[in-house]
């Protein structure tokens, strides 16, 4: 082809060949209008010249669109036209072997790269996904499906790894905690990358706002499908390619100054053509029998590496991390496709509906896998009706190509010519509207057939409108929504959704056995006693009767560890429970194995069986850098629950030793005791002895603990629930702790030096004190008299309250104390101090003692009197007890002596004044006179120095 270049009106660049006319025109236009056709005149005619570089290369170049009913029309055609011997496909190399697997899955399906333990990226990042989606009406489909079922076809990809995907565009953060979650069908790629050929989209917003604008679309998949799909689908193979890649330019050439991702892009096609250089020099084959089939932007590449006749040095492609991929096939739908590539909602099932008819009315044989063992035949059903026809064909062996065809401008006619409108097509028209309002009807919609002739008239217009010939899918849904749906959505699918469904719905696709990996095989197999379908989409009961049939018990425990590894939708248990030295006799579950294929497939990359998965885990969590002993307790327990190992149970447990050894902090002390109580009553039931762990952990943990204790209550981060289960767990388990060679002493020391400053702590280290017998009882309870008689500490009477409750644990004996501590408070305060006082010792019992309230509750049922009549005559306990006992004769107090006694007896109506403010009686003892200020020299100077003070209590007793 000549493609020498020529002086164009404009000074600029015009070359010559097929594309000299289409140039000349372009310049004249750019000129036209903008009078210095430099800078316009430099993005058309590139584009001209980037059609002519690619279709002057020696290697066919076939560009497609991701997910596009056109180019996989044409791809077809192609492929039974030429027959290459060679098919190069944009996509990442490392996923060849999974391709084999397809004709065993109903599509859609992904390809996935999975990586759960990485080398060579940041931690955070774990675990890696990449998944590449596969339809049936996409142009890769067809090349795979071709070379596939074709003997002596080689199918190479020549995209970048997995590995490299993460090396070049670093994954992006995920959604925070706002995000919207993601529907059920559109999550089941997660938050895997996706890796798409032909990401064909505009990358400059104003360009795309532009045509969506004048060409009165509201999304990009309803322009595409107006001004690419429609027009391009019965175009012949040179007008197709010309203008995909005509497009790929342009969305090149006017994009923003990205240069991060142009560097990728540039990148990846230096990429690609290295690899295809490399394969063509290793094997010998010729390049006029062999297909590069990748994206219309990359179609039209400018980097030096382009084409297999270029004298750029071969890319210097980076190795590859330390990352252990494992790679496997995931379920897909079209609504996943959607939600990941920002495509609107329903456009690729309209996708896939327009390529069934589209194969019907051009009678185009497409490319299907079959063969699967588990009867799939690798589609979607799509195009079952047009593809029987030609299966002999595909299975014969290629024929020599036909001579290259000389180069046309087709762009030309194209451009410049009216489009080719297709012809209104009434009876599918009608077909659309009588179902979408039978759909309407079934849904709650008040529909008739009038609105059924309005959807019709409506679809029409809403088409001449935006200068259709006849309506779109995209036509018919605006007109179904006008007319039917109004104001309101009586059900849970609004009328655009009935359409979606109408369409052709959200297919959902699924991996066949076969292509599963050997762990996901292995829950089949597991679980067929069952007499359940997994692979169906539903919801299925399970009814197991362990009692009458023993040989389900296997199903039972693997069930169980399915809902600890699997989502909770996944596996979701009606009746029965396992814990530790627990279990049912009886259990329902609900199954919903079928739409969570890929939780159990990528279950499949950490191990090959579940126990093996299971075990795997619990290990990486005790040796996790954040693990504390109250997870690596959880460890023990989940062992000896799910695996019934002791073995793993012991080797986790020394784990869980050392790390309370480790502890700066005592934020996860409650756990830590409720975990080993569990674990200690287990093993004394199932034992004669404890295991040697559990003993080191409580020898451990006494003198952690111990060491902690007066810190704990000193520090305001540790709160009183903390702290409580602290002492709990040395006073509790201290008969343990001093036959293992513990010191008590230790504890008394720890108990002597606390110095709690809050209300909560102190009363739970009097509590304490009075268990281990430093305190008497009779001492605690005239401290908390003294409490409740001093009006400036019944205010913070609540968190001693809390105190206490929280104390029941290490002191049950307690309980009768706090009943009466309450009681008295009741009976004591005035309303004018109880009725402020109640909400917040409520309060404070909710948020720090609510499991420890029902203690107090049961003690009070068992010492108030049942009725109201015995409550008159009733005497409480505390009551009776004191007057039982002996009054003591109190020693005469010793008269006082000193500057003070003397200023008070010398100014009684001072005294006097201040007992009646605070509610006491004037009753006091006096002091020898000649107590007062004049004899006590000190006491005179003092006052006199300092007058503020006797003033500031002057005022106040006034």
């Amino acid at each position: 082809m000549d493609t020498a270049l020529t002086t164009g009106p404009g000074g600029g660049p015009v070359g010559g060949g097929a594309f000299a006319a289409l140039r000349a025109q372009l310049l004249d236009a750019a000129k036209a209008f903008t009078g210095e056709p430099d800078a316009l005149a430099g993005i058309l005619t590139g584009i001209v010249d980037d059609v002519d570089r690619a279709l002057a290369e020696r290697l066919e170049i076939f560009p497609v669109c991701h997910h596009s009913p056109a180019s996989a029309l044409a791809m077809a055609r192609r492929l039974r036209e030429k027959r290459p011997e060679v098919i190069y496909l944009e996509l990442c190399e490392d996923m060849r072997p999974l391709l084999d697997e397809l004709r065993n899955c109903r599509l859609p399906v992904a390809l996935q790269a999975f990586a759960a333990e990485i080398d060579g990226f940041p931690a955070e990042w774990a675990p890696l996904s990449v998944v590449a989606p596969i339809t049936e009406a996409s142009a890769e489909y067809q090349a795979i499906a071709y070379a596939l079922e074709t003997p002596g076809v080689e199918l190479v990809l020549v995209d970048r790894s997995a590995d490299h995907v993460f090396q070049w565009e670093p994954r992006r953060p995920a959604a925070g905690p706002g995000a919207e979650a993601p529907d059920e069908e559109a999550a089941l790629h997660g938050d895997a990358v996706g890796v798409e050929i032909g990401d064909l989209r505009p990358r400059f917003a104003d360009l795309e706002a532009h045509l969506l604008r004048h060409g009165r679309v509201r999304h990009w998949s309803e322009w595409w499908d107006q001004y690419v799909e429609q027009p391009l689908s019965g175009a012949d193979y040179a007008t197709y390619r010309q203008v995909m890649i005509m497009i790929g330019s342009l969305f090149r050439r006017l994009r923003p100054d990205d240069t991060e991702r142009l560097r990728v892009d540039e990148d990846r096609e230096r990429y690609m053509w290295t690899r295809i250089r490399e394969h063509l020099a290793a094997t010998g084959a010729d390049p006029e029998r062999c297909m590069y089939v990748c994206g219309a932007f990359h179609a039209a590449s400018r980097v030096e590496q382009f084409g297999l006749d270029s004298d750029a040095p071969p890319f210097a492609i980076p190795p590859r991390t330390g990352t252990r991929w494992l790679y496997g096939l995931i379920p897909s739908s079209h609504s996943a496709i959607e939600a990941q590539f920002g495509l609107a909602p329903g456009s690729v099932s309209i996708a896939a509906a327009t390529f069934a008819k589209a194969v019907r009315r051009t009678r185009v044989t497409p490319f299907r896998l079959r063969g699967g063992k588990d009867g799939t035949d690798g589609t979607d059903g799509a195009a079952a009706k047009g593809g029987g026809r030609g299966r002999a064909a595909r299975r014969t062996a290629a024929p020599a190509p036909a001579a290259s065809e000389p180069v046309t401008d087709r762009l030309s006619g194209f451009l410049t010519g009216p489009p080719a409108l297709d012809p209104l097509d009434e009876a599918e028209l009608r077909d659309w509207c009588v179902e979408i309002v039978r759909l309407a009807r079934r849904n709650g919609y008040q529909a008739s057939t009038a609105d059924a002739i309005a959807v019709f008239e409506t679809s029409i217009l809403l088409a001449g409108l935006r200068d259709r010939a006849r309506p779109t899918p995209y036509d018919f849904q605006d007109a179904a929504v006008t007319c039917i749906e109004k104001d309101t959505v009586p059900g849970r699918r609004d009328i655009r959704r009935l359409c979606e469904i109408m369409l052709g719905g959200d297919r959902a696709g699924q991996v066949g056995y076969d292509a599963l990996p050997p762990l996901a095989r292995d829950v089949h197999d597991r679980l067929a006693p069952l007499g359940l379908d997994l692979q169906k989409r539903t919801i299925q009961r399970a009814l197991l009767d362990l009692r009458a049939d023993p040989h389900l018990e296997p199903c039972s425990r693997l069930l169980w560890m399915l809902r600890y590894l699997l989502p909770d939708r996944a596996i979701r248990p009606i009746m029965g429970e396992l814990r530790l030295g627990e279990r049912s006799i009886q259990e329902s579950w609900d199954l919903d194995i079928g739409r969570n294929q890929r939780a159990i497939i990528e279950l499949g990359y950490e191990g090959v069986t579940v126990e093996q998965v299971l075990e795997r885990r619990l290990r990486r969590a005790v040796h996790d850098p954040k693990a504390t002993a109250a997870t690596a307790l959880a460890a023990v327990e989940d062992a000896l629950v799910f695996l019934g190992s002791r073995r793993l149970a012991d080797e986790l447990g020394a784990r869980a030793v050392e790390l309370l050894a480790a502890e700066r902090t005592v934020d996860h002390a409650p756990e830590v005791l409720r975990r080993i109580r569990r674990l200690l009553a287990h093993h004394r039931s199932t034992g004669p002895e404890l295991p040697a762990w559990c003993q080191a952990f409580v020898a451990t943990g006494y003198a952690h603990y111990c060491t902690l204790l007066p810190t704990a209550f000193a520090d305001d981060a540790a709160n009183v629930r903390q702290v409580a289960a602290m002492l709990s767990f040395l006073v509790t388990l201290e008969n343990l702790a001093i036959s293992l060679g513990c010191d008590r002493a230790q504890l008394e020391i720890a108990v002597r030096q606390a110095r709690p400053e809050g209300a909560a702590k102190t009363a739970l280290l009097w509590a304490a004190r009075t268990q281990l017998g430093l305190l008497p009882r009779e001492e605690l309870r005239a401290r908390c008299d003294e409490l409740l008689g001093n009006p400036l500490t019944v205010p913070s009477v609540p968190e001693y309250v809390s105190g206490f409750v929280q104390a029941l644990d290490l002191a049950p004996g307690l309980t009768p104390f706090v009943v009466e501590l309450l009681s008295k408070a009741f009976a004591r305060l005035p309303d004018a101090v109880l009725l402020p006082w109640l909400p917040r010792l409520i309060a404070t019992l909710r948020a720090q003692a609510a499991e420890l309230v029902p203690l107090l509750v049961r003690e009070a049922g068992r010492t108030f009197p049942a009725d109201l009549a015995a409550l008159d005559a009733w005497t409480p306990p505390w009551a009776a007890a004191r007057a039982a006992r002996p009054a003591r004769a109190s020693a005469p107090a010793a008269p006082a002596s000193g500057p003070v006694p003397g200023l008070l007896a010398g100014h009684p109506a001072a005294t006097d004044a201040v007992a009646r403010l605070l509610g006491c009686g004037t009753g006091w003892r006096a002091v020898p006179a000649g107590g007062g200020p004049a004899t006590h020299p000190a006491l005179a100077g003092l006052l006199a120095a300092h007058p503020a003070t006797a003033e500031a209590v002057a005022s106040l007793v006034a």
